[in-house]
């Protein structure tokens, strides 16, 4: 049909551009979705990294902290054996703390992008959403 008449040429044009937009709109959803889960994963590296620094450091810490509380307990209880497993036994109790909060906090999953897939699921109901009717 001639351009002039103009509604098949415009409604393909319409279509046409309606497809490319969705494209260009889901192809920016997923670059979103890559960079939320890439900042997730490396906030998660950089905090496992620090933790790995600290951890070590914490390593010598208790030992002198621990060797210092077993002979300080020697000295009160006149028992180096005695010392030695008090302190052994707030150890075991520390593990068993430490390992249950562990657990808790790895029970919070892979991490998601939470922002991309609610902006796609708006996205979706707005594109399903039918036209109000005029009347």
């Amino acid at each position: 049909m001639p351009a002039d008449n103009g509604k098949p040429e415009n409604i393909a044009t319409t279509v046409t551009e309606v497809s490319e937009r969705v494209m260009l709109l889901i192809r920016e959803e997923i670059e979103l979705a890559k960079i939320e889960v890439m900042d997730k994963v490396k906030s998660l590296a950089m905090g496992l990294a620090f933790g790995a620094v600290a951890a070590v450091f914490g390593v010598f810490v208790l030992i002198y902290a621990l060797a210092t509380l077993a002979w300080g307990l020697n000295s009160l209880l006149g028992s180096i054996w005695l010392g030695f497993l008090i302190v052994f036994g707030v150890l075991i109790v520390g593990t068993v703390a430490a390992g249950v909060l562990a657990f808790r906090k790895f029970k919070v999953g892979p991490p998601v992008p939470k922002l991309a897939i609610n902006e796609a699921q708006k996205i979706r109901a707005t594109v399903t959403a039918k036209p109000e009717s005029k009347t």
